[in-house]
């Protein structure tokens, strides 16, 4: 989670690793070992080196332990669910949400074919396949109703309805089975299959236009696209099923995701939330921060001059 800096489905309320970490011990290549940040909530001493290594995906350095940040655990916690007719109509709501200030722990979207393999998997009863935001609010009780309150009259002025809500642990474990199946549900599509997980972010204002365009581009692909949003943060994912013994869909997956990604560069969107470049989104990372790749490669050299961390990840250094 660190090294990629990955985030939770409660980002939008707690925030990622990077906002969550307070200090790290890490091993340098060269053997050393340093301790940054520290239990304080604020620091203005020398350069930020805990949020140096967080997202730097293991390329400078080991980190063997965090420091974390707790929240206190809230009065209430409620959850909610609502239906839409249409992909756009849900993912509409979720950016009015956030537009307009609601605090929420989390807003989860899966579209319609997600929806159906979800509720296929698991056997659950009483959902629809159709697109579906899942909501949960941390408050006081009074607060947390009134919230849910403004939240459906949203969902409702987008055409949203079976608006159902829990406040008990195994209501709202019940409410949100549908989304915490995702991966699995997808991989159980075919036997011995595998998952293609895209992940891109974008400006909350421009996270409809994205989402759509996924939805378009993946028929015009010939590719299943059931998708996953933490939609609070402009964060998505099409989660794609494939069988590892045909290559030519494997390129087809590819080919779709860099559609999506130069799109959501397009946007002013990044590559990645939260799954980190790796190997293969190293030719998109020079299109996004062409002119902070030298700067990290000096960075890179100077701390591990034998390039001996996770070499080749992220970008290369020749």
């Amino acid at each position: 989670m660190a090294s990629t800096s990955a985030s939770g489905t409660m980002a939008v309320k707690y925030g990622t690793m990077k906002t969550v970490i307070s200090g790290l011990t890490v091993v340098l290549p060269n053997g050393d070992i340093i301790n940054t940040g520290g239990r304080t909530k604020k620091t203005s001493a020398g350069y930020n080196l805990t949020n140096l290594f967080i997202g730097s995906e293991g390329t400078l350095g080991i980190i063997t332990e965090v420091h974390l940040r707790l929240s206190p655990i809230p009065e209430s916690i409620m959850s909610a669910v609502c239906h839409f007719p249409s992909l756009e109509d849900a993912v509409m709501t979720a950016q009015q949400v956030i537009q307009y200030g609601v605090p929420i722990a989390r807003i989860e979207m899966l579209n319609a074919d997600q929806m159906g393999i979800s509720i296929n998997y698991s056997k659950l009863k009483d959902i629809e396949a159709v697109p579906t935001l899942f909501f949960e609010f941390h408050g006081s009780e009074s607060s947390n109703k009134e919230n849910i309150n403004i939240v459906e009259e949203l969902s409702k002025e987008n055409n949203g309805s079976s608006f159902k809500w829990a406040k008990d642990l195994e209501d709202r474990n019940k409410l949100w089975q549908a989304r915490w199946d995702v991966y699995y549900s997808v991989k159980a599509l075919n036997d011995n299959g595998r998952v293609y997980s895209t992940d891109v972010c974008v400006p909350i204002s421009k996270i409809t236009e994205c989402v759509k365009f996924a939805e378009e581009k993946a028929k015009e692909f010939g590719v299943r696209a059931p998708m996953v949003g933490h939609m609070g943060d402009g964060n998505f994912h099409v989660v794609l099923p494939y069988d590892p013994t045909k290559k030519e869909m494997y390129k087809q997956l590819r080919a779709f995701n860099g559609t999506l990604i130069r799109k959501a560069l397009e946007l002013e969107g990044t590559i990645t939330g939260e799954h980190g470049v790796g190997l293969h989104k190293k030719e998109y990372l020079l299109e996004q921060h062409p002119d902070s790749i030298p700067v990290m490669k000096s960075i890179k050299k100077t701390l591990d001059p034998n390039n001996i961390m996770n070499p080749g990840k992220i970008f290369d250094l020749n």
